[in-house]
């Protein structure tokens, strides 16, 4: 029987990966990626190039893609970008496992990285399936009450429905919300990166693709660090 997941915290190697010796070359490696994809170089061949040429292991690798964007996409996210202090009386759509698995990460001292773009994002990921861990519910009456601070109206989560466990998931948020008397929709979605990239509300996520799309977006994680008041490591690759 598989051993359960109780935290989505950092992998066994992440103290080496992300040690401080490697937060140059890793910076380094994410300028130089996000130069190939502004001249419009295919990207699987252009993180191979500069994790040859950096040595860098394979989650490093999937870091400094993370991290990296082209001209064109920082310039666009830049535009669309709605700082968290305009989101008073606001409707949001929320990128549900996007930022609840970013924020399980940051309680449970997972790997976090600051993006070109600003925004902060975890190594953590679903594939095909989410497990509940013990930092999920704090992590929801986290964001519920940062929410709340932000004083934002209404909040619509959505969750992949392709995702298994995202009914459980959506159970969980909606008797939270309840219980608090959060202005809270929840929705299962087929579809989610579209459904956010054509919202007209403002998103709330740090997925690149739907960052790349969206008419207005914000980042609302930076707001959830301070509110832990617990001393958070993120691994800065803006150079």
């Amino acid at each position: 029987m598989p051993q359960r997941q109780h935290h989505r915290g950092k992998n066994a190697k992440d103290d080496r990966l992300f040690a401080k010796k490697w937060i140059g070359p890793l910076r380094r490696a994410t300028a130089e990626l996000s130069y190939l994809l502004s001249q419009g170089y295919a990207q699987d061949a252009s993180l191979k190039l500069v994790g040859d040429h950096h040595q860098l292991e394979k989650r490093q690798r999937r870091a400094v893609l993370r991290a990296a964007c082209s001209d064109d996409s920082l310039e666009w996210r830049t535009a669309h970008r709605v700082p968290v202090g305009e989101l008073a009386a606001q409707t949001v759509a929320v990128d549900g496992f996007n930022l609840l698995i970013t924020v399980e990460s940051i309680l449970s001292g997972g790997v976090l990285l600051r993006g070109r773009d600003g925004c902060i994002r975890d190594m953590a990921s679903v594939h095909g399936s989410y497990r509940k861990v013990d930092e999920t519910v704090p992590a929801i009456q986290l964001i519920g009450r940062v929410f709340q601070d932000l004083q934002i109206s209404t909040v619509r989560w959505f969750l992949d429905a392709p995702v298994s466990n995202s009914g459980r998931l959506a159970t969980i948020f909606r008797e939270h919300a309840t219980g608090n008397r959060w202005d809270c929709d929840v929705e299962l979605s087929s579809n989610v990166d579209q459904t956010l990239a054509e919202s007209g509300d403002i998103v709330i996520s740090s997925d690149g693709w739907i960052l790349d799309r969206a008419a207005r977006w914000a980042h609302v994680t930076d707001a959830i660090v301070e509110a832990t008041e617990a001393n958070v490591d993120i691994t800065d690759l803006q150079g």
